[in-house]
């Protein structure tokens, strides 16, 4: 998980760079609709290789969508640490 958080500080600071030639940033300044289309499509891309891919495909388009919800939760003003938080309140003993 040390990675995700490190992934993190990685995206907002393309996003503070601001340059135009990242991915990061174009996604990120095409708006929240266009960042959540792009976090179902990856969903999908991962069901469907579950269901019928690889694993190294399965582990790919799990990336794919961890990536862009880490960009869109930062989009919103939140972190990873806030759905840990969340999921923790869930499962607390």
């Amino acid at each position: 998980m040390r990675f995700i958080a490190r992934l993190e500080t990685i995206i907002s600071g393309r996003l503070e760079n601001g340059d135009p030639d990242s991915y990061t940033v174009r996604l990120a300044t095409s708006g929240t609709k266009r960042i959540a289309q792009k976090v179902g499509e990856e969903a999908v891309e991962l069901a469907l290789a579950a269901a019928a891919g690889t694993e190294q495909e399965v582990v790919d388009e799990a990336a794919d969508l961890v990536y862009h919800l880490l960009v869109l939760l930062n989009e919103r003003g939140l972190s990873i640490a806030d759905v840990a938080a969340r999921l923790h309140t869930r499962h607390a003993d």
